[in-house]
């Protein structure tokens, strides 16, 4: 997966010599929620299956993020790199009698490799410029997890999970020839498989559904 990633930033960056090419720089807060997901797997032996209504906790420290790197081949393809901080809580009245709590919480990191398409000059005498993206990666999530039972010990340090997509849609608004500010939907889903100190396995798939309001920077 290094090797891809490496590989791949440095053909984006040997396009260089296109005439219309361009870098952003974008950076972005907003609101994120979670659909119910199941959690399954085994704590120390143990069977583990239940039903999770994730909490994302957007506002609260640390709070939801996320930033990327943009280079635009052309006035409308693009290729980038994209890093998310979003979080899931697993609300105690539903977790399994296995588990005391179960958190991604600094946070369930999404890392992607993107591809955009924008459309320029539609609205607003161009400065108004619609955009879609989507992009596959991994996710590297800060894993918390408690098991109930006397002496367990707790799981809690960065773990690689498995893999992650990234969906999006937005508009820029442009406010002069280096600054724009945008909002946009993204939608990104994981499938993880996390390794319990002490024994076990738990396995889970993280949706979610975001707001994002940021700023981006051309050079």
């Amino acid at each position: 997966m290094r090797t891809l990633i490496l590989g791949t930033i440095a053909a984006i960056l040997g396009l260089g010599s296109a005439a219309s090419a361009e870098s952003e720089l974008s950076f972005y807060a907003g609101w994120q929620s979670l659909p119910h997901s199941r959690i399954t797997g085994d704590v120390a032996g143990d069977p583990v299956d239940s039903l999770i209504g994730w909490d994302g906790k957007s506002f609260q420290a640390p709070p939801y993020y996320g930033g990327r790197y943009t280079y635009w081949t052309s006035e409308k393809f693009g290729f980038g790199l994209e890093g998310t901080h979003a979080k899931a809580y697993a609300p105690g009245a539903e977790l399994p009698a296995e588990l005391t709590s179960a958190e991604f919480t600094d946070g369930h990191n999404i890392i992607t490799l993107n591809a955009h398409r924008r459309w320029s000059n539609v609205w607003m005498n161009g400065r108004v410029t619609p955009y879609v993206l989507g992009g596959v990666g991994i996710a590297v999530p800060h894993v918390d997890i408690q098991p109930s039972y006397a002496g367990a010990p707790h799981t809690f340090g960065y773990q690689f999970t498995g893999p992650a997509v990234r969906l999006g849609a937005g508009a820029s608004w442009e406010l002069n020839d280096r600054w724009a500010l945008f909002g946009e939907y993204q939608f990104t889903w994981s499938d993880n498989e996390v390794d319990l100190d002490g024994g076990g396995t738990l396995q889970t798939e993280i949706k979610t559904n975001a707001l994002n309001f940021g700023v981006s920077m051309k050079f």
